[in-house]
């Protein structure tokens, strides 16, 4: 078994001043910068551990006792073949790299979701000497709003377990992760402080003016930058709460019907749908964190993220005797796992690309981690570190591409590269043209370096 470039983090994890003696600070590349074309992100975290050998790395060739159900079938790319869960997205691989090489070698993090999901979020394994803040709040802090009447980065709906593990660190509270909550596809919905709450807009502006008074003078040192700050978050909360381009941005009801049947009017559909608006609207950086919640129409499913430990491939409910940790879900193929996710990536593909979007917008597909190659007794898939697949697409990713490789079932890398969670929190940094040969101070002037243990994923530029 070849594992590739996986021994960079056996060391400590020291701050950045000590990695700088050591060689360890992120090197830059020019002919990546100058591949840059993203002007957007828009993060899919399919939170729980996606089976990878059920979706995007089809393993037709494991034993029957641990092989998956369903058949491998083609893409529109000569090739390519997924499993027939993609079915729709099947249609859009011409706008993908999968890239089936990712595999998260940090120790203690592969049993759990909250470190898992930790990472995604930051791109950097917790448990190091600084909290590292979120990949969005570090692209808010480095290259600003493109909307100000609207956060410059935001979690669609930032309601899940794994929500509490966004991080904004140690940079200024102005850049943390604006969380929508709430459920989308309720005819009601409405995020929350968005309106006036009952005051006419006459008023709201007489008493922010009488608030303006009070600011007699600003004190000078390290409160002088507080004082900044609450003076600019306060501007931001005003032109939010103002400006009607802001309700227009989360106004799904507004979508032509056409438009919200196609992504799916569940609640999955209409957060994939929100994305696109608030991508469109002019948000930096959005993040998707979806999952069905409990309902009457899924009898059985409290938590239903991809974390299959039980009845994998049940047509309903995963509940089954001596299981437990899976228990919340629903079986891989239903409507409310696959199904609507199936739909809602096609759609928003489909959708990103006639409107101009995928031009200047990185979309990342995204889980923690995969599931074992071997199926338990518990009929589930348990976790899987060792590999598994993202996919990505505009912002001059290239198309029709595969890249990187599995053996047969589907469970260790074979290809030359292997690609870590670091990596794709530096790929995000080089499209966006971040230079991460630059440091972020901490409020001590510590030096902090992006993504220091990550490589841009060449296959992408």
């Amino acid at each position: 078994m070849h594992l590739p470039r996986l021994n960079r983090r056996s060391f400590v994890r020291l701050g950045a001043c000590s990695l700088s003696a050591l060689g360890g600070l992120p090197r830059s590349s020019a002919s990546l910068a100058r591949a840059a074309r993203a002007k957007n992100v828009l993060v899919v975290f399919e939170q729980g551990g996606m089976s990878h050998i059920d979706t995007w790395d089809p393993k037709p060739d494991l034993p029957a006792e641990h092989s998956s159900p369903f058949k491998n079938i083609s893409t529109n790319v000569p090739g390519i073949e997924v499993t027939e869960l993609l079915s729709k997205t099947s249609k859009h691989a011409d706008k993908l790299t999968i890239v089936r090489c990712m595999t998260q070698p940090t120790p203690g993090i592969g049993n759990s979701h909250p470190k898992g999901s930790q990472y995604i979020f930051s791109g950097e394994a917790p448990g190091g000497p600084i909290v590292m803040p979120d990949i969005s709040s570090v692209v808010s802090s480095v290259l600003g709003t493109k909307a100000p009447h609207l956060p410059s980065n935001i979690l669609v709906p930032g309601t899940s377990e794994q929500q509490h593990n966004t991080r904004i660190g140690f940079l200024p509270p102005a850049h943390k992760v604006f969380k929508t909550g709430g459920q989308p596809h309720h005819p009601d919905w409405k995020v929350p402080n968005l309106g006036l709450l009952g005051i006419d807009e006459r008023r709201f502006k007489i008493r922010s003016d009488l608030l303006s008074n009070l600011d007699v003078g600003i004190p000078g040192g390290t409160r002088a930058k507080d004082a900044q700050t609450m003076l600019a978050l306060r501007a931001q909360a005003e032109n939010m709460l103002t400006n009607p381009a802001t309700r227009k941005a989360f106004d799904l009801q507004g979508e032509p019907d056409a438009i919200r049947e196609a992504y799916g009017k569940g609640h999955r559909g209409q957060c994939y749908l929100l994305g696109r608006k608030l991508i469109e609207s002019g948000v930096r950086f959005v993040t998707i964190d979806v999952r069905e919640p409990p309902s009457k129409d899924y009898p059985g499913g409290s938590n239903m993220n991809w974390d299959h430990h039980d009845f994998i491939y049940s047509k309903a409910d995963t509940k089954i005797k001596g299981g437990g940790a899976g228990a919340g879900r629903w079986g891989i193929a239903t409507w409310p796992m696959m199904g609507s996710t199936d739909q809602a990536i096609s759609a928003l593909l489909e959708d990103m690309d006639q409107r101009g979007l995928l031009d200047e917008t990185l979309v990342c597909f995204v889980s923690e981690f995969g599931r074992t190659p071997k199926i338990n007794e518990r009929k589930g898939r348990d976790h899987w570190t060792h590999a598994f697949a993202f996919a990505f697409a505009g912002a001059g990713v290239p198309g029709g591409q595969l890249v990187g490789s599995t053996d047969k079932d589907g469970g260790y890398i074979t290809s030359p590269m292997a690609y870590t969670l670091d990596d794709y929190a530096a790929t995000i940094y080089e499209k966006l043209g971040i230079d991460r040969t630059k440091p972020l101070p901490t409020p001590e002037n510590r030096p902090i370096y992006l993504a220091m243990h990550g490589h841009p994923i060449r296959e992408l530029f």
